[in-house]
């Protein structure tokens, strides 16, 4: 992390008694001054990365760069604090993007790094992180979000140790093998025990639980939640000591009405609450990140001191880094917007860490730093005409974007193509290490002939369809590309996503991705597709945490009685 050497404080301290200029200083400026909840106006002394003054004072020496703030306001770089940066773009590409409006701290989650490097490589890769101008804080994860055998032996108090001797790391999480920790699994304890002993939080996942739940999971350790979704979900998890992340994302816009509630309400409960946008894709994103979030506060009546807070003040003190981030006072690192209003929190001027990332409404261009090239290849693996036999009428229905249940299908599964009329897709599962295949039925995606996948849960190969022409088809142009999402009819390819870095990852930018997001999205509404959010819905497939039927490694889950009902097949 920036740690601040003691020749760097000597530095700063030329600078207060006089004897040389700081870097730069902005004068006259309206800044927040977050201990006091004021606006306040005077000058901002930076050298190099940290702020040494912040007052009405000028240094004694001239800066080497003078601006002139008067009519602006100075805030806190607004911060996400709950990050999945593999959502069709990478931590670089995102951090890039939500810096050209503000958000300049990131705390993201882990299991990229985890999963799909080798523990040396993740930690140099974690390094280089830091060569970013923006700030990124790692979370550790406790699982997968899947089930498979080997879940024990990736995820376990010894293969995290290394994680929490990290300083960038802040909290571990998110839980989402909660009822396995309240059953008392030992490995989770022991992890959980890890956390607590470096005084590190634990952010959970606990969506629609009951008020009981929540008591259990607090006593167990669980710190946070971003899963309110009601204003009681807010309150029972307030009233038993969590810090409350409220979420506007693509499936769980949910944060308006719930500042509307709490403000009608009359709680003066803002200290205690954070915003995230909770790893939405790029489409969503139309005009920044945070800086979106401070927006609908402000335009649901939310005082600005308070909206600002919630993406900066409160992050930081609630992880204890008030000297790295989320105000402006002595000693923090420079990181910071100007505004022209702070009615509008889009800034015109961005400086991260002393540097600048956008002046006078400009983005300042710079390189990308990052070095992918030790995440886990893409390895193709060639299908068989095995591979697209069905047996087993069980399958799952999407309900919605994340419920799914289980049902039986009528169709004839001999069948090369399945009528429209049906509603129905084949669902196949092939293992990326080609050892495994999971078939199962699908109801409710629409009539997408073809569509082969290697963004997913666990990594392994998702193809759907009502044509196994155009699956295979799909399936053979992902392998061919080296990764990515695939939609295809009997003839070609009709629209894809490239994600070349491990089949996981783009290595387009934030912007350059949005095209190849928007043809599918809108080819998959074309044929049928009537859900929330297509990229969503391949994800969660396979992912455990969520009700009630899952498709993983082991074969066609149960959630909450643990059943499986079709079974993996060796290929």
């Amino acid at each position: 992390m920036d740690m601040w050497t003691m020749n760097e404080r000597r530095r700063g301290l030329e600078v207060i008694n006089g004897e040389r200029g700081p870097s730069l200083c902005i004068q006259n400026v309206t800044y927040l001054n977050s201990a006091f909840r004021t606006w306040e106006t005077g000058s901002i002394w930076i050298d190099g990365r940290r702020i040494l003054y912040i007052g009405p004072e000028e240094p004694p020496i001239e800066a080497d760069e003078t601006i002139d703030g008067t009519g602006k306001f100075a805030v806190p770089g607004y911060v996400e604090p709950h990050v999945h940066p593999s959502q069709l773009y990478t931590i670089e590409t995102y951090a890039h993007f939500g810096s050209q409006t503000g958000t300049t701290v990131y705390i993201a989650d882990n299991l990229i790094p985890y999963m799909e490097m080798e523990e040396r490589d993740a930690h140099r890769w974690l390094d280089h992180l830091q060569q970013l101008p923006e700030q990124i804080y790692s979370w550790v994860r406790f699982d997968s979000q899947t089930r498979s055998a080997e879940e024990a032996d990736v995820f376990n108090e010894d293969r995290i140790a290394s994680w929490l001797k990290r300083e960038d790391v802040l909290l571990g999480g998110e839980l989402t093998a909660w009822p396995a920790l309240m059953n008392g699994s030992p490995r989770l304890e022991a992890m959980m025990g890890a956390m607590k002993q470096r005084r590190l939080k634990v952010e959970g996942h606990l969506p629609g639980a009951s008020e009981r739940t929540l008591v259990r999971m607090r006593l167990l350790g669980v710190d946070g939640d971003h899963e309110s979704m009601t204003i009681e979900d807010v309150r029972h998890r307030l009233q038993h000591g969590y810090a409350v992340t409220l979420r506007y994302s693509s499936i769980r816009p949910d944060l308006p009405h719930l500042l509307r509630a709490i403000r009608e309400k009359g709680w003066d409960v803002w200290d205690r609450l954070m915003m995230t946008t909770d790893g939405s894709t790029p489409l969503f994103h139309k005009k920044g990140l945070m800086n979106e979030l401070i927006e609908i506060a402000l335009q649901e009546g939310i005082d600005p001191i308070d909206a600002y807070h919630m993406a900066s003040y409160n992050v930081a003190r609630y992880y204890d880094r008030l000297d790295e981030f989320g105000q402006l006072t002595t000693g923090c690192l420079a990181t910071l917007n100007i505004l022209n209003d702070p009615n509008d929190p889009t800034p015109v001027d961005v400086l991260a860490k002393g540097q600048w990332l956008v002046r006078e409404g400009e983005v300042v261009e710079r390189r990308r730093v990052l070095d992918w090239s030790n995440v886990r290849p893409f390895t193709s693996v060639p299908c068989t005409a095995a591979d697209f036999e069905w047996t087993s009428p069980d399958g799952i229905e999407l309900v919605n974007d994340v419920i799914t249940k289980r049902y039986e299908s009528t169709v004839d599964r001999t069948l090369d193509a399945i009528p429209p009329s049906f509603d129905e897709s084949y669902l196949l599962v092939i293992g990326r290490d080609g050892t495994w295949r999971v078939n199962t039925m699908l109801k409710g995606f629409g009539a997408i002939e073809g569509l082969a996948s290697s963004y997913s849960t666990s990594g392994d190969f998702v193809i759907i369809g009502t044509s196994k022409v155009a699956m295979r088809r799909a399936y053979e142009a992902m392998c061919e590309a080296g990764g990515g999402i695939f939609l295809a009819d009997e003839s070609n390819v009709q629209a894809y996503i490239p994600l070349p870095i491990g089949g996981r990852l783009p290595d387009l930018s934030f912007e350059d991705i949005r095209p190849f997001e928007q043809r599918v999205r809108t080819y998959a509404k074309e044929k049928g597709y009537r859900l929330g959010d297509f990229i969503y819905t391949l994800l969660f497939l396979q992912s455990t945490h969520l009700p009630y039927v899952r498709i993983t490694p082991e074969g066609l889950i149960d959630v909450l009685t643990g059943e499986s009902f079709v079974l993996s097949e060796k290929r």
